[in-house]
């Protein structure tokens, strides 16, 4: 017995998996039903009602969102009596909606303006003297701004903190007209996954505070790219104004992130240097955000090595980076030999979870590639560096602290003083007679390693986000 249902939809013969819901199969005729409260990532409310269709020989109209599909099943969506009713929805939804279009964050991208420019009405039958509904802005706390007169009440906010994130915060409070979203008065929406909430809004009730009034949605270019915050991986979009990176949102791959991504991921982006533009005198710009800008940068990064060829036989990649650049790196270093590197930002933080969804969580190794540098040989000797990094990183930050250099790790031959790294930036040769090498128009310091296992390279200790560049695991070349 086949496990496929064949139905039409709008005269389009569809086949798809039984139990699949009348919106899902209407996406594969190419169809897509105005909805608000249905997402494919959250348990079905069927609150909004605007998903109504009409289905043969069933007695009145059907939400499509909550109807299964049937073998042998006739949906028919844009009838005059489908049409009508779903503008008698959105006729309802806008009593007390405000015309706050010129000044929404949404605006743009906001369903509710697609659907009523597509099906609603062109004029309302209220007076102008009807006085809408208000209520004043709310800081839920985090990064979320709620606005209630803005809001629908699609509880997808609602069922995604009980469901997915697994803390019951956000309810519906009041009814009929007084109908809003609560919080809890001892909670805050500090969650490490609450920023979905914000994308989850289909009008511009919920904003996130960090893209507040930043740019307009006809101003963004939308560019697919990987977050960098942890090694989940997560498909994200990079929202770019003039090249400079304004937002990051999740992008939907049911395998790796489904379609959400957590907070640590959508702030990363102002303290992540593959994401922003370098800029030269008067402004010009070297560096592009996106795929361009890191293969530009790979390239580079080739013409140097040969550059320094003779000069020194070691390299190093690091795992802070695009996995693409990684492995294309690891390719072009034949004749080196290449000290697998890991860029580690706060490596044994606490693992945060999505409890609704399995396999997704914020990962408590914050290094996006740690598995993949692994997967191409550099493991041995990961670990060890890793643990060399937390005592070496802790002594250079009480250097820091005393005003003292902090002193190289005992029992490591061949390791310099971390005082040297000043040196190596302004282009002098550093301790131990190291060469340096030319990088785009900087002189960058090279360091020769002697020896495997962990070893930490001057220059490269981060103290603005407590981060360092570690090394360990030689792989000599063949």
């Amino acid at each position: 017995m086949s496990d496929l249902v064949n139905l039409t939809i709008d005269g389009v013969p569809v086949s798809v998996p039984k139990g699949t819901m009348i919106i899902e199969a209407a996406k594969q005729a190419g169809v897509l039903i105005p909805h608000y409260c249905y997402h494919p990532g959250l348990p079905v409310a069927g609150v909004c009602r605007m998903c109504l269709v009409e289905v043969e020989k069933a007695p009145k109209l059907q939400i499509a969102c909550a109807t299964a599909v049937a073998e042998g099943q006739v949906v028919k969506i844009f009838t005059e009596q489908a049409t009508e009713a779903r503008k008698s929805v959105l006729e309802f939804l806008l009593i007390n909606h405000p015309l706050d279009c010129p000044i929404c964050d949404q605006a743009g991208e906001c369903e509710l303006q697609d659907f009523v420019f597509q099906e609603g009405r062109a004029r309302t039958r209220y007076t102008p003297t009807y006085a809408k509904r208000f209520n004043p802005v709310e800081d839920f706390g985090g990064d979320i701004l709620y606005v209630p007169n803005r809001c629908i009440l699609c509880t997808r906010c609602v069922r995604f903190m009980e469901h997915a994130a697994g803390e019951d915060i956000l309810n519906v409070s009041e009814r009929g007209d007084r109908a809003y979203i609560g919080i809890h008065p001892d909670k805050e929406m500090d969650h490490a996954w609450a920023g979905n909430v914000v994308d989850l809004c289909p009008v511009g009730s919920l904003l996130s505070k960090d893209f507040l009034h930043k740019a307009r949605a006809w101003e963004l270019d939308h560019t697919a790219s990987v977050c960098t915050g942890c090694s989940q991986g997560c498909n994200v979009t990079l929202d770019t104004r003039t090249d400079v990176v304004v937002r990051v949102r999740p992008r939907t791959n049911s395998s790796v992130n489904g379609h959400f991504m957590c907070d640590e991921g959508r702030t990363l982006y102002p303290r992540d240097e593959p994401w922003r533009p370098h800029r030269g005198a008067a402004g010009e710009r070297r560096q592009h955000v996106g795929r361009r800008g890191l293969g530009s940068r790979a390239g580079q990064g080739h013409a140097d090595l040969e550059g320094c060829q003779g000069q020194s036989r070691t390299a190093r990649v690091g795992t802070g980076v695009h996995r693409s650049l990684v492995h294309g790196t690891a390719r072009l270093l034949d004749g080196f030999d290449v000290t697998a590197g890991a860029y580690v930002r706060r490596s044994n933080e606490k693992e945060e979870p999505l409890p609704g969804f399995p396999n997704l969580a914020l990962r408590p190794e914050r290094s996006p590639n740690l598995a993949g540098a692994k997967a191409l040989g550099f493991d041995d000797g990961l670990d060890k560096a890793n643990k060399a990094l937390s005592g070496a990183f802790r002594g250079h930050r009480a250097g820091q602290r005393t005003g003292r250099p902090a002193a190289p790790a005992p029992g490591r031959r061949g390791q310099r003083d971390l005082s040297g790294h000043r040196a190596a930036r302004r282009g002098t040769q550093g301790a131990g007679g190291a060469p340096h090498c030319q990088r785009g128009g900087r002189r960058r310091h090279v360091r020769q390693s002697r020896q495997a296992g962990a070893a930490l390279l001057p220059g490269q200790i981060g103290a603005g986000h407590g981060s360092a560049r570690l090394v360990g695991g030689r792989r000599a070349a063949e």
